[in-house]
Order: structure tokens, then C-alpha cells, then sequence
């Protein structure tokens, strides 16, 4: 459980540096995504869901 409160934290430190250093873009970034059809959006979340388990694979396993 520790482990995952961890890495929410890190996701919330990595969004929030991407915000304050680059609005714009973060901005230009969330207009695409909702001109994107919801099923291009799932199918791009599945694909970085399923980096993110390889990596965490390669770094725990």
C-alpha cells in the first residue's frame, strides 16, 4: 500500500511540474484531448496502462 500512495504521489508531483513549467502546452494538450473520440482515449489509456506495468515489470520483477 505504501508503494502505491508512493507512486499517486509521484504522478501528482510530475503533473503539477508539467502545469507550472508549461501551461500552455498542458492546455493545448487537454483541448485535444476532448476534441479526441472517447474510444481513441481508452485505447491511448490501455496502451500507457500497459507501458506503465512493463516498466514497473522491468524495474520490480
Amino acid at each position: 500500500m505504501r508503494d502505491l500512495l508512493t507512486a499517486l504521489a509521484l504522478v501528482l508531483v510530475i503533473e503539477g511540474v508539467l502545469w507550472a513549467l508549461f501551461p500552455e502546452a498542458m492546455k493545448r494538450a487537454a483541448a485535444r484531448a476532448l476534441a479526441m473520440d472517447s474510444g481513441q482515449l481508452r485505447y491511448a489509456g490501455l496502451v500507457v496502462a500497459a507501458v506503465g506495468v512493463a516498466i514497473v515489470w522491468l524495474v520490480r520483477g
